[in-house]
């Protein structure tokens, strides 16, 4: 698909300077070229989301990837989806699950204009700045990344809908990618239930909607309760133990003896591996729901 310039590309900046060159990159994700789509998908996340800063760009690339995940022609969905995820979200790890992003971005409430724009004319502009002045930016640059990062999640935030039209996806990475999503942002109507119907024979989406299932606030109703107790039975064992993660946080004092089983198993055997589209190792997360259980 052709992307439209939706704003002025050169007059915004990622880590490396002035974003002119975002739109190729963009356009690049629908190359018949896997290497080029490869190059353009790193070029992108790494110049939005640069050592766990976001920068202005990144912004303005959400709904052009948005977009290219809702292209069914759209080659690699899911490395586009891991792009919007990094812009999205940055380095933001599964430890700071439930969000507040209330709290998360106070400081970016704080930042002007005039603290953007010197803080940008300091990094790209002046080759040789005044030594007062780059320690009076110093003193705001972090609330500016604070605010670059706010600007990010909630351009992503504004388009949670698609978001919840990939979880029937007939790729099981989109699906897994965008249960990984949704838990960042408020509960949709609808999302428990759509989380609740992928199917249980993808073992990444399905692994990966259990462990979005078990970040949604108050007890599982009856469709999330069949889905995560089916789990349990799964011949997978990642599929079995983010049922009984799941399970153990919704329903803590009614947890089925077999959940309770499946947990104390993956927690003597340290259950290795991570869940697609997840940061925290999955004996990590089987720690926090022993907790949760006070165990």
């Amino acid at each position: 698909m052709s992307i439209p310039p939706p704003t002025d590309w050169a007059g915004l900046y990622h880590a490396y300077g002035r974003a002119a060159d975002v739109p190729g990159h963009l356009a690049a994700l629908s190359d018949s070229d896997p290497a080029l789509r490869r190059s353009a998908t790193s070029a992108l996340a790494d110049s939005l989301c640069h050592q766990g800063t976001r920068w202005p760009a990144g912004a303005h690339v959400v709904a052009p990837l948005v977009a290219l995940v809702d292209t069914p022609s759209t080659p690699d969905r899911a490395a586009v989806l891991r792009a919007l995820h990094a812009v999205a979200l940055g380095d933001l790890s599964d430890d700071a699950l439930p969000f507040d992003p209330v709290r998360a971005f106070a400081d970016a409430d704080r930042v002007r204009p005039a603290d953007e724009e010197a803080v940008l004319r300091v990094l790209f502009e002046e080759e040789d700045p005044d030594i007062e002045a780059v320690a009076d930016v110093a003193d705001v640059a972090d609330a500016v990344a604070v605010h670059w990062a706010a600007e990010a999640y909630r351009a992503a935030g504004r388009h949670t809908a698609s978001f919840l039209r990939w979880l029937p996806d007939p790729d099981p990475a989109v699906v897994a990618l965008a249960a990984a999503l949704l838990v960042w942002f408020a509960p949709l109507p609808g999302l428990p239930g759509a989380l609740a119907a992928v199917p249980s024979d993808t073992t990444a989406a399905r692994a990966s909607a259990n462990l979005a299932l078990a970040h949604l606030p108050g007890p599982p109703v009856p469709d999330e309760l069949e889905a995560l107790t089916g789990g349990l039975a799964s011949p997978d064992e990642t599929v079995r133990t983010t049922a009984a993660i799941a399970l153990a946080h919704r329903q803590p004092t009614a947890l089925p003896d077999r959940a309770l089983t499946t947990l104390a198993h993956a927690d003597a055997t340290a259950v290795p591996g991570t869940v697609f589209g997840w940061h925290r190792p999955l004996r990590g997360h089987v720690a926090l729901a022993l907790r949760r259980l006070g165990l």
